[in-house]
């Protein structure tokens, strides 16, 4: 018995230590733009909303964290949360259904983030469903851009201003491996 502990004392050392040097090699990416929907979206009509590119600064976000973009293995958007900036006391009430894209240059788009069939008392901050897609090939380039398609369920009369926050866990090889 004595004999079996020992290996398995050491196996169980081994797995810990690796957990440890993982934490150290994972962490998360924030992102932030905004777009605006115009007033003059009708009920029930698909509306597209480009952000401004954003500048991914990968590579330096990579360095901070004593990694290089070929030493990383997976990046996955986390956490995706859209709020109402204005009109001041706006909400979401006229959305009906969301979906966010991301591109890059010399990629497809791809959807990574939804919410549908959103109640009317939902509020001015919505948590959306996030993808499983590895997104390392997006985040590694220099530049990406969302693109937000809504379905509304009435008429807004005033223009909105919505932030969008983006959380991606960056996954890095441990030590070269």
């Amino acid at each position: 018995m004595r004999k079996l502990i020992l290996p398995l004392l050491v196996i169980a050392l081994a797995f810990t230590q690796c957990e440890k040097v993982d934490e150290y090699t994972q962490f998360e990416m924030d992102y932030q733009t905004s777009v605006t929907v115009p007033s003059t979206v009708g009920a029930n009509m698909p509306f597209d909303m480009w952000t401004p590119e954003i500048t991914t600064n990968s590579e330096t976000q990579f360095a901070v964290h004593d990694t290089r973009k070929d030493k990383v293995e997976e990046i996955l958007l986390t956490s995706s949360q859209l709020s109402v900036t204005s009109p001041d006391d706006g909400d979401f009430a006229f959305l009906n259904d969301i979906y966010v894209y991301l591109s890059a240059d010399e990629l497809s788009e791809i959807e990574i983030a939804w919410k549908e069939d959103i109640p009317d008392d939902v509020g001015n901050t919505i948590l959306l469903n996030t993808s499983d897609e590895n997104l390392e090939a997006y985040i590694k380039k220099d530049s990406i851009q969302f693109r937000v398609k809504t379905i509304t369920d009435r008429v807004i009369t005033q223009e909105y201003q919505i932030q969008i926050d983006a959380v991606f866990w960056v996954d890095a090889e441990v030590l070269g491996q």
